[in-house]
């Protein structure tokens, strides 16, 4: 009886909603000289998810609005917005003229490599303001964390230095990632290491993240997501801003920005400076992190000219080996790198067991509008990388590094009245100092032709890159040098990769509310590897690949406040150097990759509230993985699988509770798994190795849950408290699917009070305090490992492997100064 009364309530709740009066906003947007009407205009209502863009007759509507006063944002690219206060209490009639700007807009400069409103893919668009909210210091990774289906980790536990993301459990060697449409990710790792860019978020005007295989970009293929960076856009006024966070660990951030606004109404200068400390979560795990960005542009009604320049220097204490799973319940803090035995017999730390890089990128950007309907953009591009790693080595073969073993002559040993004579003896190990040097060049082109015309929007785009990398070490100090000379250099070899690409995409409006979409891309890669590896190793080699990588999607606006898109995608990728370097030299060569992609989303948005909801299928062949085993001098071996796939969904939803409360949340659930698998353990007693094969097993770091939840309050105005939750699933370190090497689920919080004001001393003030881990959960993000077999018949299985752990509660201060 009870339910039943229950069921009539909610009946009549639901009935009662629809009695209040909902009504209709309509009208065009069209150009101010001539009255032509502009398609895809962006119509957007201040404080609430509804938005919408505008048919080829540059007509809009939205509609089942209440009643109530609300402010309409309208913008279009290369054109001046309008921001409109309305009242409605009926049917509203609104056409807006918008004015053409002057100058162009930065946003054409990346318009090639990014989804627009209506393209059928997955993506996530971040702006500044928001990457501004959580930036103290920490790497560009722990900023987006926040965003699906992303799982982040940092080598020294607190989010500076060393950090990296997944996103789908995709890792960073498969994210494509592109600043101002020009390739960051190092042509032979296909990594980012975004420690060699310390706070490039500051410089950072918004950013997209595109999961799955997504439209075609320019560098290496997006094998599971790319992320898509611009750089600080024009700013009309002077500006300035003093930025500083101090915190657990003794980290600590400074940075400054500024410009000068237009000036002679056609040029703009920009600059930063940061410097960010940390001793890290880890022992020794500290940072002591450098940069600089300065950009000058030339701005017209129909061209933009700008030149970049933006450095960035690290030096970095070594914390990269993890700690020990037997001793993590002791000692989550302890770092065994660098440590060394003395010549008494005392355990010691070398103190510059560190990392040292630096990285120069130039960018010289064109882009100029030829008609209408058509802009060109074209960018030069050079970076320059240049560093090393340096380490204490406890007693090393020195065969291992072409030092011919010192001879000590034959010698008497006197103890009291005793004496020993020793034969000539061979010192056949030493205490020695190495560095693994990087020294290497990239550069190239980067273009592309954009046309939009009525129904159609077409891009033809491309670039040529080239990369010149020397690799070397050197003993830069032995106990037992030999007859080596100072700086004695123990391996070198070259690196040399061209990348060329070409493609073209075509948007094409069926219907106000059917948008076809198509992408092709073509790849040719050439990879020379010349010169002896570091075990002394000839890996002289050449790899060439082309590729064909097609797309195609359909997006259908259902209503004003909902749609829905599919889209299928084929991605290829080759491998990189290290699964060229650490192959089994008496094994198969790794071969490129393949995927096919398929996502279908839907969106809904009222006005307060936007639900998204998202099904992706992503079918591997061929793709890399981890087989347990090591070569011959203990590096890591992949293989190709036949048959692997991730297939899930991502669930993202904005709520508006109360005038006060939003909440922000998104879940994805997924199953990830490689269909047969064998796992290569080494036999330590012959050197034989064990095949083990596994079916349906899980793929490493691909945890089944990835959720994040936002509680943002805001109890008065310029006043916001955040309660931030972030869970991740368990995760296999291995592709084995073994409990015995996996990293537990885990859930952490964090709290952020944010509080601006205006003064008379500067346009605003913002004070923050981050309280990282509030209940202190102890987890690790990230894990290796290695075991093998020895004993005989009767032996067992022996691992070795490194956890990291991620810091307990921690607090960081932060005040901003924007004049």
């Amino acid at each position: 009886m009870f339910f039943r009364k229950l069921l009539i309530i909610a009946l009549g709740l639901l009935r009662s909603t629809t009695l209040f009066a909902q009504f209709i906003l309509s009208g065009t947007v069209s150009e101010a000289a001539g009255g032509q009407p502009l398609q895809g205009a962006h119509v957007l209502l201040r404080d609430s998810y509804r938005q919408t863009i505008t048919a080829a007759d540059g007509s809009y509507n939205l509609n089942k609005l209440k009643a109530g006063t609300y402010e309409v944002t309208v913008s279009y690219l290369g054109f001046e917005s309008v921001i409109k206060i309305i009242e409605i209490n009926g049917p509203l009639h609104l056409d807006v003229a918008l004015v053409r700007k002057t100058i162009m807009e930065d946003e054409v400069i990346i318009r090639s490599t990014r989804a627009g409103d209506r393209t059928p893919v997955t993506y996530e668009n971040i702006s500044h303001e928001n990457l501004a909210k959580r930036n103290m210091g920490q790497d560009m990774p722990v900023l987006v964390s926040l965003t699906p289906s992303m799982v982040t980790t940092s080598d020294a536990g607190n989010g500076v230095g060393y950090t990296a993301m997944r996103i789908r459990g995709t890792d960073m060697t498969r994210i494509n990632v592109t600043l101002n449409g020009i390739p960051l990710n190092d042509a032979e790792s296909h990594d980012v290491f975004w420690v060699d860019l310390p706070d490039v978020a500051a410089s950072v005007e918004n950013l997209q993240i595109q999961r799955g295989v997504g439209t075609s970009t320019n560098g290496a293929s997006a094998f599971g997501a790319s992320l898509n960076l611009q750089t600080s856009g024009l700013h009309a006024d002077p500006y300035a801003e003093l930025s500083c966070a101090y915190g657990s660990f003794k980290t600590l951030k400074n940075s400054a920005t500024f410009g000068t606004g237009l000036l002679h109404k056609c040029l703009s200068f920009d600059g930063r400076f940061s410097k960010v400390k940390s001793d890290g979560y880890i022992d020794r795990a500290s940072s002591y992190l450098k940069s600089w960005f300065i950009s000058t542009g030339y701005y017209s009604r129909r061209t933009i000219v700008k030149f970049n320049l933006m450095s960035g220097n690290e030096k970095t204490y070594q914390a990269w080996d993890g700690i020990p799973s037997e001793i993590l319940d002791t000692n989550r803090t302890y770092n065994g790198m660098g440590k060394y035995t003395d010549a008494y017999g005392h355990e010691k730390f070398y103190e510059n067991e560190t990392d040292n890089y630096q990285q120069d990128h130039y960018q010289l950007l064109f882009s100029h509008q030829l008609n209408d309907h058509l802009f060109a953009n074209i960018a030069l591009h050079y970076t320059k990388g240049k560093g090393y790693y340096e380490q204490y080595r406890d007693e090393d073969l020195l065969s291992d590094y072409g030092i011919r073993p010192p001879k000590i002559p034959g010698h008497y040993i006197i103890s009291g009245s005793d004496s020993t004579f020793l034969n000539d003896s061979l010192i056949l190990n030493s205490d020695l100092i190495r560095r693994k040097n990087l020294d290497n060049d990239f550069y190239g082109s980067t273009y592309s032709l954009n046309y939009a015309e009525g129904q159609w929007k077409i891009t033809f785009g491309g670039s040529w890159n080239n990369y010149d990398g020397r690799h070397f070490g050197t003993v830069i100090w032995a106990r037992y040098a030999g007859d080596s000379e100072p700086g004695h250099r123990y391996y070198e070899s070259t690196g040399k990769k061209e990348d060329f690409n070409l493609f073209a995409k075509a948007g094409y409006d069926l219907s106000d509310g059917i948008h076809l979409f198509g992408d092709i891309q073509y790849r040719k890669i050439a990879h020379h590897i010349d010169g002896i590896d570091d075990d002394q190793r000839d890996i002289t080699q050449k790899h060439n690949y082309q590729f064909f990588n097609p797309k195609a999607g359909i997006f259908v606006q259902l209503s004003s406040s909902s749609n829905v898109y599919t889209s299928l995608a084929i991605a290829h990728r080759e491998p990189n150097r290290s699964n060229f370097t650490d192959a089994d030299p008496n094994g198969p060569l790794p071969g490129a990759e393949t995927l096919f992609d398929s996502e279908t989303g839907y969106s809904l948005q009222t006005n307060n509230l936007k639900l998204e909801a998202n099904l992706f299928v992503m079918l591997y062949h061929d793709q890399l993985v981890l087989t347990g085993a090591i070569n011959d001098v203990g590096a890591a071996v992949m293989t190709n699988v036949p048959g692997s796939y991730r297939t899930g969904i991502e669930l993202s939803s904005k709520a508006r509770l109360f005038k006060f409360l939003t909440w922000d949340a998104n879940l994805t659930l997924s199953r990830n798994k490689i269909k047969r698998f064998t796992e290569l353990v080494d036999n330590w007693d012959d050197g034989s190795q064990q095949a083990i094969e596994h079916n349906n097993t899980n793929i490493a770091f691909s945890p089944v849950m990835v959720g994040n939840s936002q509680f943002i309050v805001t109890p008065v105005p310029d006043f916001s408290i955040s309660f931030i939750t972030k869970a991740v699933g368990k995760q296999f370190i291995d592709n084995t699917a073994s409990n015995d090497r996996k990293l537990d689920a885990y859930i952490v919080n964090d709290l952020q009070l944010v509080y601006e004001v205006k003064t008379q001393f500067c346009r605003k003030a913002s004070f923050s305090l981050l309280i990282g881990n509030l209940f202190n959960e102890q987890y690790e993000s990230n894990a290796w490992v290695y075991r093998y077999y020895t004993g005989g018949s009767g032996g067992s299985y022996v691992k070795m492997d490194g956890y990291f752990p991620q810091a307990g509660t921690n607090v960081m201060l932060g005040i901003n100064l924007s004049f």
